[in-house]
């Protein structure tokens, strides 16, 4: 008993010397006071209150690492000191020699700090320092290959990394909004770490899953969640989707364009399925003979196209789909494509013909698949003559004479129609344009002439004077004539003339030339009005300038007679020959004296 009393006595001695020696974390450790900072910032360590009344004169400062204190700063008198290491250039005092600060944190300076005083009597004070930073923002990278329905495990959707946060962030995954947890053979997360040389780490989870035809357009996203001084936060990555492949359960057919079709369109056949990738397509059309089913052939897409569209392309059509990966094959349902057409519009009669004065009648006739609206147009001017297929003419002129177009067109297709084009022809003999034309030229040089007859039987022309001369059909039944000449002293004294002529008669225009210098324009014409001539006919010169020079003599002459007249009145009356009395002789006396 003695010897247990004695042994108690050592072991407390011993404990209060070791006190007394002031080693640090020997003596019960108090509960350290925590204190969070972010990477980068300056972390305030408290010894005391500046207005406690502990004398802080003789302080020393250790950095607790895995339990071994290791001395980094001196306080003597009022006075700071820095001892070599890895906090040499970092800790400064403040607050009157009560508070050390920690500059530059980084994630290596989470660790306890101790504060030790030593007068009047021993004392210590522990801080916890806690360091944080935020992640950056978090990448997501899809499985680019997609994954396939068919796998019997859970296969890769994406991987998601979110770089420098401290401590380790916790990552959660999202599809379409819902958080995804554990499940067993059907969702797989597997997160890692980097402690990169800053002390920071970076974060990596991969997230597995068994995925379902649903599944195709879902959105997956991560969200990293992180603590800092201020509270909780978290960031999220972008949504992505990932490819999913499965058997197509459906093909069937679409048509472009909607609607009615009509020949002349282009048409796209394609075959679409509910399948990912789509299976090997081919387009088969139904042969009107043998109602077999013969395979069309198609461009690199699988897509057949009409164009332009026929009516022979309407039918029954049907896809296939063979998918190469299961060797299964779906058939789509048939479907009638229906190209609408109107063909073989003819007029009868196809060439038609008659005399002045008469009357005709012109049929149009055309088949389509659908009902028929038929209208008469005058060619040359566009104007509707009638609505029906019959147009009739009565009463015809030579100006009725030319091209009529029937159009027959569908109402309930727009823009389907086809036109034909007939000419009536009117007997006559030629007719021209101009009776006759006057033109202001100069001498020696090229001019080129122009003439225009029609008529029926169509006329042929010809010149009066030599030259190259060149023909331009107008219509069957008219003609322009060109004719390139040289100006000389003769053409001008006599002018050109223009003779059509055909079976029933002649007709000619006459063109008149004017020298005039003062004119630089080789073809500066003066037309005379725009008279046809309707029957053969002898074209007269246009009158000439009367001259100056023929006025003055005519009215010489007129002076001259006068004067001789008077004089033998004169000779008449001297000799009394002249039947006047004396009264008449006294008055033109007494006129004379006046």
């Amino acid at each position: 008993m003695v010897l247990c009393r004695l042994v108690c006595a050592l072991l407390l001695a011993a404990g209060c010397c070791r006190r007394a020696a002031g080693v640090p974390g020997e003596a019960e450790q108090p509960e350290p006071e925590l204190l969070e900072v972010e990477v980068g910032s300056t972390a305030l360590l408290k010894c005391g209150a500046s207005h406690s009344p502990g004398n802080f004169s003789h302080i020393d400062w250790f950095s607790v690492h895995k339990g071994k204190p290791t001395l980094i700063f001196r306080v003597r008198q009022g006075q700071g000191q820095s001892e070599p290491g890895e906090y040499q250039h970092r800790l400064s005092l403040e607050d009157k020699g009560t508070t050390l600060a920690l500059t530059h944190v980084t994630p290596h300076d989470e660790r306890i700090f101790l504060c030790q005083g030593k007068r009047p009597r021993s004392q210590e004070r522990r801080i916890q320092l806690r360091v944080y930073k935020a992640p950056e923002e978090p990448s997501i990278q899809v499985n680019a290959l997609g994954i396939s329905v068919n796998s019997r495990e859970p296969e890769e959707v994406a991987t998601c990394v979110g770089r420098n946060g401290y401590p380790i962030p916790q990552v959660i995954w999202y599809k379409n909004g819902q958080p995804l947890k554990e499940e067993k053979n059907r969702v797989h997360i597997q997160s890692s770490q980097i402690v990169e040389s800053s002390g920071l780490y970076t974060l990596r989870s991969v997230l597995k899953a068994q995925l379902l035809k649903e599944d195709k357009d879902a959105q997956f996203y991560c969200e990293l969640n992180y603590r800092l001084p201020s509270g909780n936060h978290m960031k999220e990555s972008r949504e992505v989707t990932v490819p999913v492949f499965y058997p197509a359960e459906r093909v069937w057919l679409e048509v472009e364009p909607v609607g009615m079709l009509k020949e002349g369109d282009r048409v796209e056949i394609r075959c679409l399925a509910d399948g990912n990738p789509p299976p090997h397509f081919s387009i088969s059309k139904q042969n009107l003979s043998t109602r077999e089913m013969e395979e069309e052939t198609t461009n690199d897409n699988g897509i057949l196209v009409l164009e332009p569209a026929q009516k022979e392309h309407s039918g029954l059509y049907e896809c296939q789909g063979l998918d190469l990966e299961t060797t299964a094959s779906l058939q789509s349902d048939q479907q009638e494509l229906l190209v609408n057409y109107v063909s073989d519009v003819w007029v009868s009669p196809a060439a038609p013909e008659s005399q002045e004065g008469s009357s005709l009648t012109l049929t149009c006739k055309a088949q389509s698949n659908q009902d028929l609206e038929f209208q008469w147009l005058r060619e040359k001017t566009g104007k509707v003559l009638e609505k029906g297929p019959v147009l009739q003419l009565h009463n015809l002129k030579r100006e009725a004479g030319g091209g009529y177009r029937c159009v027959a067109s569908v109402p309930s297709v727009p823009g389907l129609n086809r036109t034909q084009l007939v000419n009536v022809a009117i007997f006559g003999p030629p007719w021209m344009a101009l009776k006759q034309r006057k033109m202001w030229v100069q001498k020696d040089t090229l001019l080129n002439l122009s003439c225009e007859a029609s008529g029926h039987p169509r006329p042929t022309i010809s010149w009066n004077v030599k030259g190259t001369a060149s023909e331009q059909d107008q219509d069957p039944q008219s003609v322009l004539s060109f004719l390139n000449v040289l100006v000389t002293p003769q053409l001008l004294e006599t002018g050109a003339e223009c003779v059509a002529s055909n079976s029933l008669g002649k007709n000619t225009t006459i063109i008149f030339l004017e020298l005039d210098s003062s004119r630089t324009g080789l073809n500066m014409s003066t037309v005379s009005p725009h008279t046809r001539a309707n029957s053969t006919s002898t074209e007269k010169k246009l009158p000439e300038p009367e001259s100056k020079g023929v006025v003055i003599v005519a009215v010489t002459v007129c002076v001259l007679v006068l004067a001789v007249l008077g004089a033998l009145l004169y000779f008449f009356y001297k000799k009394g020959k002249l039947p006047c009395g004396r009264s008449g002789k006294q008055e033109m006396e007494r006129n004379t004296s006046i």
